[in-house]
């Protein structure tokens, strides 16, 4: 369902899902970027891209994909691997460092609830389990090794540079992949396990 229909049909349950899923959204980018910037790229900090400001990060065709179907995607936070002290490690802990991210936040928004136990159908109970399914999902998706999301950089690092090459060629043609795949629903066996292992893990940590 997209965001536009949920509008009409609940607009305070809008606002409470809105708001964490543009800052999990932009939090994953930041993450990018920060990461990047300590292994020796500051490209991000050049155009701008560490800040928390939403419109930085927002990609118009994404954004309305989102309101109108439910699925989008923000501009990718720019990288040059190039730049990194230690492009095969770079590599790896750029592209994980969005997904950790959103495990963390997913962590957090649980554990609170967990702490603050506040009333089940109250804004925040709401606030917090969107939160974290978000993240949870956000983790999840990025996880699946098809370019341009996180999970095929993560491969790439751990692959051969004739694999890498292979790889990096699918990347223009990613998000119609993408796209067709979770239309045929191809993928949603390997996001729930992705999402398994998540939240398998977040369980472990919390009390």
């Amino acid at each position: 369902m997209g965001l536009i229909s949920l509008l009409f049909k609940n607009p305070g349950a809008f606002i409470l899902l809105v708001i964490p899923l543009l800052y999990s959204i932009v939090l994953h980018e930041l993450a990018h970027g920060w990461v990047a910037e300590k292994m020796g790229d500051s490209t991000a900090r050049w155009l701008g891209r560490l800040s928390l400001n939403p419109l930085k990060h927002l990609d118009p065709i994404g954004t309305l994909m989102l309101f109108i179907f439910g699925f989008g995607w923000a501009k990718p936070v720019p990288v040059n691997f190039n730049n990194l002290h230690d492009q095969r490690k770079g590599m790896i802990l750029v592209s994980a460092a969005g997904i950790v991210t959103n495990t963390l936040l997913a962590f957090i928004s649980l554990f609170l609830l967990q702490l603050i136990n506040p009333a089940p159908f109250g804004a925040m109970a709401t606030f917090l389990i969107y939160m974290a399914q978000i993240n949870i999902m956000l983790a999840a998706f990025n996880l699946i090794p098809i370019p341009p999301l996180d999970g095929s950089k993560i491969l790439m690092g751990f692959s051969s540079a004739q694999f890498q090459y292979s790889l990096a060629r699918l990347e223009p043609y990613g998000f119609f992949i993408i796209i067709g795949l979770l239309y045929l629903g191809i993928l949603n066996p390997l996001i729930s396990l992705f999402e398994w292992f998540i939240i398998g893990f977040i369980s472990l940590l919390l009390p």
